[in-house]
């Protein structure tokens, strides 16, 4: 009796010993699966953000093409793909009727051709500037002009980048910052040394 007594004894603390193990197993397995998945969202949240940016970039740049035409069929898809942006108005626009989604659709063509493109405000403030400027520093000068206007660094600096590679404005680095001029003021300006040369 005692012999059997022990096994059973012995068998039990090994089933102890396992189930401790494999509960450990499982909780750490838990902290590395919950941690992969915050990754993952963090990871979600910036290709989001990403993606606002980009799609705010497309309108800034299809803006400066005849304000009817960007309002027309780009204006649903851009609207459903980002909702957190404040425009719910278009999404809720597109379902209705499409008479009703083609009248909001001229209303903001006519709002727009009011209000300058974001490309034409950056080329507009670079033309003022006697020096070269940065994005943030424009995208603050931008911010204070234009109170109503959401304007984001990430933005400007992709626009401007556009206007680089249109040979619309010029890019010079100074270090690690990168300065941005119209072509306009940079051109007749001899007395600037001439870095540009050197960056290549």
């Amino acid at each position: 009796m005692s012999e059997s007594q022990t096994h059973s004894t012995e068998l039990a603390s090994q089933y102890i010993a396992q189930v401790t193990g494999d509960l450990e197993r499982n909780t750490k397995e838990q902290d590395r699966v919950g941690q992969e998945i915050e990754a993952l969202q963090e990871q979600l949240r910036a290709l989001r953000q990403d993606h606002t940016v980009l799609v705010n970039m497309q309108q800034a740049l299809g803006t400066a093409a005849p304000a009817a035409e960007a309002a027309a069929p780009s204006v649903p898809h851009q609207a459903s793909a980002e909702p957190k942006q404040s425009k719910p108005k278009k999404t809720t626009a597109k379902k209705p009727a499409a008479k009703a989604s083609s009248v909001k659709a001229s209303v903001k063509a006519s709002e727009t051709a009011a209000k300058p493109t974001l490309v034409e405000l950056i080329r507009g403030h670079l033309e003022q500037q006697s020096e070269p400027r940065s994005a943030a520093e424009i995208t603050t000068a931008l911010t204070q002009a234009h109170p109503d206007r959401s304007v984001k660094t990430t933005v400007v600096r992709t626009t401007l980048e556009g206007l680089v590679a249109k040979s619309h404005a010029h890019r010079t680095k100074q270090g690690s910052s990168v300065f941005y001029t119209t072509v306009a003021a940079s051109e007749p300006a001899p007395a600037e040394p001439k870095q540009k040369a050197v960056t290549g």
